[in-house]
């Protein structure tokens, strides 16, 4: 990406995203009847990799995920890497790299892709959650969208560049992350993926289509944007005692009642746009302690006690790293306001997920994806409101490349019992994604 200057490339984007004739080459006709001719391949390699825990705390299960990818990229002519990440406690990711021609031969490069997806799930081998079950036009299982789902579509795509003789001219390297849905320390478990990210042109992320509703009906929505995704753990002491004494200059106001201030403090007066904050756990009583997982808090308690501990956790998600700062410091001064009797701290743990802002280059790749829609006849997508997608990988990369996400399939009841794929959303998804890196990676790098 330090080849081209961002507005450049936003222009050469641009400028591709309005051919002179709005209608598929031959070798596009050959992806999209490629994608309808294997759709029992893809669906049977869904199903196998769907009925593979992979939960991310799962590390053999994710490592063997990665396996199975590879068998499937290596045919297609890419060098595949598996990188261990046992110091970052994870299991590891898949580099596979596919140099164009140009590349091979030293000469000026073509337009290089980094497609991203993810081999975990939020189901843990405990998870009664486990198994691949076709329900009609949905398929359900763990992973089923988010995101074994979205790496069927990247292959589907792939195999139909293949065979339409485009993928030999194309300079693609595809980055599976084993730790997405739980990250380890980003410092070791991404510093390969941002990497990649700063020698690419254009990053494209296979995680889940989203749909929203407009004037016109539900339409398919493109994601030109992801908030960030940050951790804070907020701690409270305060005097303990009798609760006769509730209240009153000598016994003050209880752990527990500070907390209560602080989170509604945070509900009332942090709201902007794009700004989201969430207490997912808090507890307290005579004692509280939080568990090396930080996900559960063990506390006793009486009613006829003032409680002296209380721990909260939960998130904060924003589009902007200024937004972040100002809404980290806004919460810090509510804290610091407590009540007679108590104190508290917050802490912003490290290793969050940064944001993916909505760049003029962003947008100018989702014109390219409008010009596939149009030539493909279907309609126009909408440009997704960043509030209605979580944090991903590809926000690691955003800041030095153009980006964009969602061409994954669509789903619904992600990260829950019962998720579920749309299973026609997988050819039309992977037909858009073949069109839209043929055309990107026939532009040249300048």
């Amino acid at each position: 990406m330090n080849l081209i200057p961002r507005l450049a490339l936003a222009a050469l984007c641009l400028s591709v995203a309005a051919p002179a004739a709005a209608s598929l080459s031959p070798a596009e006709t050959r992806m999209v009847r490629t994608v309808d001719a294997e759709q029992t391949r893809h669906l049977a390699l869904l199903e196998k990799l769907v009925n593979q825990n992979s939960g991310t705390l799962n590390l053999a299960g994710v490592r063997t995920v990665g396996e199975m990818m590879r068998a499937e990229l290596e045919p297609l002519g890419f060098k595949v890497e598996w990188l261990d990440m046992s110091a970052a406690k994870r299991s590891g990711h898949i580099v596979a790299r596919h140099p164009g021609p140009s590349s091979r031969s030293g000469q000026a490069k073509g337009r290089k892709l980094l497609l991203i997806g993810h081999l975990d799930t939020v189901f843990e081998l405990d998870s009664p959650f486990q198994r691949w079950i076709r329900k009609g036009e949905k398929g359900e299982g763990p992973g089923a969208g988010d995101d074994k789902g979205g790496m069927v579509v990247m292959l589907a795509a792939l195999r139909a560049m293949q065979a339409a003789g485009t993928l030999k001219q194309a300079d693609i390297t595809v980055f599976l992350t084993g730790d997405e849905e739980d990250s380890g320390p980003v410092a070791i478990s991404r510093a390969t993926l941002i990497e990649e990210g700063k020698k690419a042109d254009a990053a494209l992320d296979f995680e889940g289509l989203v749909r929203d509703s407009g004037p016109d009906g539900i339409r398919d929505m493109g994601s030109v944007a992801r908030r960030s995704s940050d951790e804070w753990t907020l701690t409270v002491t305060a005097r303990g005692g009798h609760s006769s004494g509730i209240f009153s200059a000598g016994s003050g106001n209880g752990a527990i009642y500070e907390t209560a201030r602080i989170v509604d403090t945070f509900r009332r007066e942090l709201r902007e746009p794009n700004l989201t904050f969430n207490v997912g756990l808090i507890g307290g009583g005579d004692g509280a302690t939080l568990d090396a997982g930080k996900v559960r808090i063990a506390a006793t308690g009486k009613t006829n006690i003032i409680a002296s501990t209380a721990i909260g956790r939960g998130d904060l998600r924003a589009l902007s790293p200024d937004q972040i700062a100002r809404a980290k410091a806004r919460m810090q001064a509510i804290v610091a306001q407590s009540l007679p009797g108590a104190s508290a701290a917050i802490e912003f743990l490290p290793d969050g997920y940064p944001p993916m802002a909505p760049t003029a280059g962003n947008r100018a790749l989702f014109g390219v994806l409008q010009a596939a829609n149009r030539d493909l006849g279907l309609p126009a997508m909408g440009e997704l409101d960043p509030v209605k997608r979580g944090a991903g990988d590809i926000s690691f990369v955003a800041v030095d490349v153009d980006a964009l996400a969602g061409l994954g399939p669509h789903s619904t009841g992600d990260h829950a019992p019962g998720e579920a794929v749309d299973i026609a959303s997988l050819w039309t998804q992977a037909k858009r994604a073949a069109i839209l890196m043929s055309r990107l990676s026939a532009q040249q790098r300048r």
